[in-house]
Parts: C-alpha cells; structure tokens; sequence
C-alpha cells in the first residue's frame, strides 16, 4: 500500500474512529477457512448489497459453535444474516457487533471439512467504497485494508487465515468487474444485468481479496513472463491512463528476475476510489483515481504496489504489528528497482530523502517498528513501518553483504508465499544464509524507538599526519552497533581518505594514520548506508 501524503494518512487516522484488535489466535486453533464464495448482487437503485457466502472451514479441533466477522446492521448501514446452513439444514446463529456467531448442529471433530451457506443483505458502512467517481460515474470498489473486509464479507478477516476466493457478481450490464484471479464466466443474463465470475485457487488474505466496478475503459498488455497484464481505467482518462499504466509491464519484468515467479494469474492495474495512493490487491492493484496523468508520475507507486504481489500478498505477515514486513518491503524494493533503472545516484537521493522522514516522525513518536501497544491498526501506516523499514533492509544488506542479502531474500520468500511470517522468522532465515548471528541488528533496529544520534568530532594532527575521531552516542537508552564510515576531503573536495569504524559504545575515540595533509572537512555516511541523525 501506498500513502498520497503521510499527513492525510495522520488525518484519516483521526477521522475514521478506532479500529479494536481483537485477539484472533483463540479462533485460529479452532478453525481454517479454505475457501469462499462470495455470491454477491449489486444495483444502481440502492446501495444495498445482496450477498450468498459458501465458506468452506477446516475444523482444527472438536467444537460446537465458531465466529466469524461480520458487521451487523445497525443505524441504516451494516449486514443483516438472514440464514445460515449446513448441507441445506439451517443453523442458529446470532449476530453481535462485528460477530457472527454460528452454533453447529453436531459437534466437529478435528480434521471436519464443513461448507456453510450464509445469506445476508445490507448497506456497508465501509469496506465496499460505492459512490461517484470524479466524472460523475457510479463505481464500486473494495477496499479492504487493514480489516474492513467484514463490512461487507462474512469472513475471518485477519492476514493469517489465508484462503482461495471466487467472486461471481450480478450487476448492471454497463459495469466492468474486475476481482481476483481468473475471469471464469462474464454472461448478459438479460437486456439489464450481466453475471461475472473471477476466481482464483491461490490463497490470499482477505485484505486484498476485493472487486472493482466501473465504466472502464479497459487494455490488454500482452504477457510478461507468462503473466497477462492489463490496465483498467476510466472511460473518460482512456488515453492518459493507458499510457500511465503501461509502464507496469517494464517493472513487472524486474520484478520476476529478481525476486521469482509471480504468484498470481494475472496482475490488473485499477485506477479506483481507494483511499490510499494505491492498494496491492491481489492480482488487480487499485491506485487512487488521480494517478492517472499523463505524464508518468507514478512509476514509484506502480513498484511499491507491484512489490506486494510477492511480500505482504503471497508472503504475509502473521500478525498486523509486523506490517513492515509488507511495507518496508515495498518501500526498499521500490528503491532497488529505481536503482536498476536510473544508478546508484537515484538510490541514495531516495534513502536520504526516506532519512528525514523517519527523523521527523521520530521526533513526535518514540515507538518501535513492532510496536504491539497499537490498537488502531491504520496507525501502523507510518514511517516506521514503511521508510524505517526501508532503511532496515538496506542495512541489512549492507550487515551481510550483498549476495548473501540476496540469496535471503529467496529462501525467505521461498519458504513463506500463499503463507505468514513474523520478524523472526526473517531473522532466521537471513542468519542461516549469512552464518551470522543477527539478533543484536533486528533487536536494536526493529524493536528500539528512533535511532542513533551522533557527535563526530575530529582534530588533525600534523605533527603525527593523523586524524583523530571522537564518536559520541548522545541518545537515550542503549548505545547502537553500527559500522560508520568516514570520508576526509581537500579543499578542492577530492577525497583524501575514507574509513569504516565499528562503533559499540557511547563514546569511542579513533586514529587514521598516515595522512600528509590536513582535510578541510569530513563527511559522514558517505555512500548512504546508515541510519542516524546527527546531533543538532
């Protein structure tokens, strides 16, 4: 996912009330969803949904009742259950809040398969985005992140339960659908509803499991790598927008090169109503309506949202407080491809401009990037978890060297798509291709607040031709382990010595030894390889 503007992302965090996590991991010993089928029936007369769910759940132990998230209905918006069955015989249920409690007529045993019908009808207050487009055009369109899926999916709407989805919608014939995976069925079933039917056998969490309706204007790219491609926009931005959008097929190559197999059937590019700048739906990405131009300016947002295909969709995190597990991702993959694309330059100029963003957010929050005290799971959009965790793998890469990094990053994608991880399951993973013990860099990178605030000090000493460094550590708690580079230039600023420290303590004291003559200034970081902030 990626954000317009972190400000506005700071506002909607105010405007759109709290969201409470809620303990899912009692449910996940009990339960396993396998597949859904979301029937769903769709019109121009209200914004009534009518929804037919068939989810089939593996039982993980014996019980007699489960829940599901569903927002009930209340105050004019939310989902009214009208009857819930199993093999054609109806069960009781109750509806509470955002739970949908559902009593079995017989007790499960451990390793049951049960396929349960859910009838259900009612306005979503969120999730399904349904309104007007900036040409006047009624659209719909999903938007589930982190956990709105429920508004309007019966469903267990957590990133750890992962599932196939299939969603066969009826809806006037004037609307394209676009949904996850395969286009299996598209039929006028008369002079005024068309039936469409997507469907994909990957599991997918139900943050990107989504639907999109419009008027669109829609091209097909052809195939990268054996992957079709193709841009849905409004009818009204058809020109600009394909040409947009057509750049997706160029970074789609780098992607597959570099990082593996794509996961998915296809990957369509949605200009939508998302709130964000774009959401990384699985196989069909929503970038928010603006992006359209003409001019090409979101190259960077079709990488970031293009990344998630293989982290955050296919290897997910577990739980929501490892979320830059996702969007640190995205944001240093991002990096790397510009990097590819336009050289070093763009890379550095790129990690120096995310530096300050962190600093900045730093200054106001003293958090770490996992940070389990948040209940608001949109507060996670942040700069920890997007630009820090950034930073954090480009360290890392740094830490353990470049091949190693990368050969990392295979196995750990490798070992996690179509399923989760945590932190340390990365840290794992990188400790066994690099035979390095990296618990010191994920505890002080992921699990402090801020970062390392230096004072670097230096004196020449002609008498000796040596440079003498005092390093000092001036933030709270404990001090960094980092290697910190130096760089000592001439008045014409060509370098005249360059040096990597490893720093350990609060206050350490340095020598480069034979320097013939005298810098006229230093540099720290010279290649852009650390996160600090110098003392101000």
């Amino acid at each position: 996912m990626a954000l317009q503007d972190l400000r506005l992302c700071i506002l909607f965090f105010f405007l759109s009330g709290t969201i409470i996590a809620q303990n899912h991991h009692d449910r996940f010993s009990k339960i396993d969803v396998q597949h859904y089928q979301f029937g769903l029936e769709l019109s121009d007369q209200s914004d009534e949904v009518k929804g037919n769910a068939s989810i089939k759940i593996l039982f993980k132990e014996g019980i007699r009742s489960f829940d599901l998230d569903l927002v009930s209905s209340s105050g004019g918006t939310g989902m009214q259950v009208n009857e819930v069955k199993e093999d054609g015989k109806t069960l009781s249920f109750e509806q509470k809040g955002e739970t949908l409690s559902i009593e079995l007529e017989n007790r499960a045993k451990k390793g049951d398969e049960k396929l349960f019908e859910i009838s259900y009808q009612g306005v979503p207050k969120d999730g399904l985005v349904i309104g007007k487009n900036k040409h006047g055009d009624r659209t719909f369109f999903g938007d589930n992140w982190p956990n709105r899926a429920h508004h309007w999916l019966p469903s267990v709407d957590h990133p750890s339960d992962k599932a196939s989805v299939e969603f066969i919608v009826t809806a006037p014939n004037h609307y394209q659908v676009v949904a996850n995976g395969r286009l299996i069925e598209e039929t006028d079933l008369d002079d005024e509803m068309k039936l469409t039917h997507w469907k994909t056998d990957i599991v997918l969490p139900t943050k990107v499991m989504v639907i999109g309706l419009a008027p669109f204007a829609v091209q097909y790219l052809g195939e990268v790598q054996g992957v079709p491609m193709s841009s849905w926009v409004f009818k009204k931005d058809r020109k600009a927008g394909f040409y947009d959008y057509a750049q997706a097929t160029h970074i789609m190559h780098w992607f597959i090169d570099h990082v593996g197999p794509y996961p998915y059937a296809k990957l369509a590019n949605v200009q939508s109503k998302t709130r964000y700048g774009g959401m990384e739906n699985a196989g069909n990405i929503f970038y928010f309506e603006n992006s359209v131009t003409g001019n090409r300016t979101i190259e960077g947002l079709l990488a970031h949202e293009i990344a998630h295909q293989w982290f955050g969709n296919s290897a997910s995190e577990a739980d929501w407080h490892h979320v830059w597990l996702s969007e640190g991702f995205a944001t240093y993959f991002t990096n790397l491809y510009m990097e590819w694309q336009y050289g070093r330059d763009r890379l550095e100029e790129m990690l120096q401009d995310q530096r300050v963003t962190i600093i900045r957010f730093a200054a106001s929050s003293k958090a770490p990037i996992v940070d389990k005290s948040i209940t608001n799971y949109n507060r996670l959009l942040n700069a920890n978890s997007y630009q820090k965790g950034g930073w954090v793998l480009h360290m890392l890469r740094n830490e353990i060297g470049n091949d190693a990094f990368w050969q990392g990053i295979h196995a750990y994608y490798e070992k996690y798509k179509y399923g989760n991880a945590l932190t340390e399951d990365l840290q794992k993973v990188m400790e066994e291709v690099s035979d390095k013990d990296l618990g010191w860099f994920f505890q002080q990178w992921i699990y402090w607040p801020g970062m390392p605030e230096l004072d670097v000090d230096w004196k020449y000493q002609k008498k000796d031709d040596r440079i003498a460094i005092e390093v000092k550590q001036k933030q709270s708690g404990k001090p960094y382990r980092m290697a910190l580079e130096l760089s000592f230039f001439d008045k014409n600023r060509n370098e005249l010595v360059r040096k990597t420290f490893e720093v350990t303590e609060k206050k350490q004291e340095f020598k480069i030894e034979g320097v013939s003559e005298k810098p006229e200034g230093m540099i720290v970081d010279p290649d852009v390889n650390l996160l600090f902030k110098m003392k101000d």
